[in-house]
């Protein structure tokens, strides 16, 4: 009897982890991502409220503005294409800090935002952040980096109830992604990642000086040739 519960905790329950991690990541690799843990939760959170409306609407990245790629991109992850979901040197300048007695900086890649967005729920703990980790992992393997980039554009929250940038450009400017001017894309990035706190449309002087970093160092990005390696017309 021993032995059987030992190999059901050492080989069954993790062979069925591994089993059903690895085809959520398949199936999502070809299906829209329409709902999200973090979306479970806010739904949960505002239940008492049945006339709040959600704004979300999976769009394709061929659809989103160049300008709201890059600007993510520089302002959350610099280091997307070069990396394989993980980037060491802002991991160790982030232990840097914390050795210094400075405030923690966050050191998350867009490719392990977007693990935890899609499959864990957003509470800190080491269990989580080893499964986003597992989670990078794979869809860096299966994904590759414009999945990952279209899926983070898709479900990222963008304000409250609002998901996704195509919902974001909708709601906060009245039209659509790929219509957005840069200081409009970058605006709406520079809201990431507090946008409960944050709003593009009344932009705080912290917000206006992303804005204006990103506007600045998007004119020495290869931005043609970045679109081109990740395959985006």
């Amino acid at each position: 009897m021993g032995k059987r519960i030992l190999y059901i905790l050492l080989i069954y329950i993790p062979l069925f982890f591994l089993i059903t991690s690895i085809s959520a990541v398949i199936v999502f690799k070809y299906v829209p991502v329409k709902y999200t843990p973090l979306m479970a939760i806010r739904s949960f959170e505002h239940r008492k409220n049945t006339n709040r409306q959600v704004y979300k609407k999976w769009t394709p990245i061929s659809e989103i503005a160049p300008e709201m790629m890059m600007s993510v991109m520089i302002l959350e992850d610099m280091r997307f294409i070069a990396h394989s979901g993980f980037d060491l040197i802002e991991i160790r300048k982030a232990r840097q800090m914390q050795k210094s007695g400075q405030n923690l900086r966050g050191a998350s890649t867009i490719s392990q935002q977007t693990a935890k967005n899609v499959f864990l729920l957003p509470h800190r703990s080491w269990v989580r952040k080893a499964l986003e980790a597992y989670f990078t992992v794979w869809i860096e393997l299966i994904w590759g980096k414009k999945r990952i980039l279209e899926v983070y554009l898709n479900v990222a929250e963008m304000g409250e109830n609002v998901y996704g940038v195509e919902a974001a450009a909708q709601y906060y400017y009245q039209k659509p992604a790929k219509e957005l001017s840069l200081k409009e894309a970058a605006l709406m990035a520079a809201c990431l990642p507090d946008p409960l706190q944050r709003k593009p449309l009344y932009p705080s002087q912290t917000m206006e000086e992303r804005t204006e970093y990103v506007e600045r160092t998007i004119t020495q990005y290869p931005v043609r040739s970045l679109l081109e390696f990740m395959d985006i017309p």
